[in-house]
């Protein structure tokens, strides 16, 4: 039974992720109103599998290319009131949704997961990715006036209204920064969720620190200046 009164849609991008699948949605609580797959055009059996796994699944073609792009299009085709992203690889524990869903119900506009809150950690996090995180977490509290404690980390939910606030429009593993930062440009109230990160299952990740940190700084830059000045936003450690 679902405990909570807002429906919940939880969106998996995927590209040859069939030997994962079955360990992510075991994590799945059962009382999530909808999952969508959006499918990178796998070689593999990750529909089929998918399918096997979670009747009622819906599955969207990706369209384009990269990570930024299957969770735009899988955010489009989005039916509940929460939006949770979670990755395909394992690295994400679906059983820490209800915190991301609880933290939105408690008055947050946007939920956001963190490594390195009090509570959280990594078992996958390398020391050169780890320091550019660190650097780029701090610019971004630098330049926004935020208080984040981890910017690069895919583990985020929100309200689906406000969707039209963020107006997302990137293609690579930048989309997690540029939710983080167009959160904070529109003022939204955002809560911290402490998180442990698993390492991925089986196959290798399509990250690669030096190229994507490069895509992450121009982003907080990009988004800084082009505008605006940015309103100071609220973020607090969920309880």
């Amino acid at each position: 039974m679902e405990p909570f009164a807002a429906s919940v849609t939880v969106v998996v991008p995927a590209m040859n992720e069939a030997d994962n699948l079955p360990h992510v949605f075991a994590t799945l609580p059962a009382w999530i109103d909808e999952v969508v797959l959006v499918d990178g055009n796998s070689t593999d059996d990750t529909v089929a599998v998918a399918r096997r796994l979670r009747p009622g699944l819906r599955v969207v073609t990706q369209s384009g290319r990269g990570k930024g792009n299957a969770l735009i299009e899988g955010f489009a085709a989005a039916r509940g009131d929460i939006i949770v992203m979670i990755d395909a690889d394992g690295s994400t524990d679906g059983r820490e949704i209800y915190s991301f869903v609880r933290a939105l119900l408690d008055g947050a506009d946007f939920a956001k997961g963190s490594r390195y809150a009090p509570g959280g950690g990594s078992d996958d996090i390398s020391r050169l990715r780890s320091l550019g995180n660190v650097a780029l977490t701090g610019l971004t509290n630098l330049l926004y006036g935020t208080r984040y404690t981890d910017l690069c980390y895919g583990y985020n939910a929100f309200w689906a209204r406000h969707l039209d606030a963020m107006a997302l429009d990137c293609d690579g593993f930048e989309i997690e920064t540029l939710m983080n930062v167009r959160a904070a440009q529109a003022g939204l109230t955002i809560a911290e969720v402490p998180s442990h990160e698993r390492t991925r299952i089986h196959g290798e990740s399509n990250l690669h620190a030096v190229r994507d940190g490069w895509r992450v700084l121009k982003t907080i830059f990009r988004e800084r200046f082009r505008g605006a000045a940015t309103p100071q936003t609220q973020v607090a450690l969920a309880k």
